[in-house]
């Protein structure tokens, strides 16, 4: 059985099963990036320049910022993240990881490996921006 970049194969065993399911790798990667702007501290999702004209052109991605690698019945996600200046950056990113480990076992069954973070910038939190904004 092959296994193809874009779909896995997760057989769950049971009497009445009846064939296989399959869950995309854009399916994984949303539910890694709605767990991961949930986390306080998380400015936003980092993304790639075709993402960035996508997102320009009116396709919002709710994977922004995410990369996906899937086996048959586990994954490895990597997580690019903007983080509010000031926040604990090791606290923001253990609490991504923790997060977007429990979503994607809970919502598709498969074993999640690692949560790789990558922190690509520091961004001021809006209530800063204003306060200062308001000071001028």
């Amino acid at each position: 059985m092959s296994v193809s970049k874009e779909k896995v194969n997760q057989e769950k065993k049971s009497p009445e099963s009846t064939g296989n399911i399959k869950i995309s790798e854009e399916v994984i990667a949303i539910v890694s990036g709605i767990a991961a702007s949930e986390v306080n501290g998380v400015a936003g999702m980092s993304s790639s320049f075709a993402s960035g004209i996508a997102e320009l052109l009116g396709k919002k991605s709710l994977a922004k910022g995410v990369k996906v690698d899937l086996s048959e019945t586990s994954t490895t996600i990597g997580v690019s993240l903007v983080v509010e200046y000031g926040c604990k950056i090791p606290d923001v990113a253990w609490e991504v990881q923790e997060k977007v480990k429990k979503a994607v076992e809970t919502m598709t069954g498969l074993e999640v490996l690692e949560v790789n973070i990558f922190v690509d910038g520091l961004i001021m939190a809006k209530e800063e921006k204003a306060a200062e904004s308001e000071k001028e």
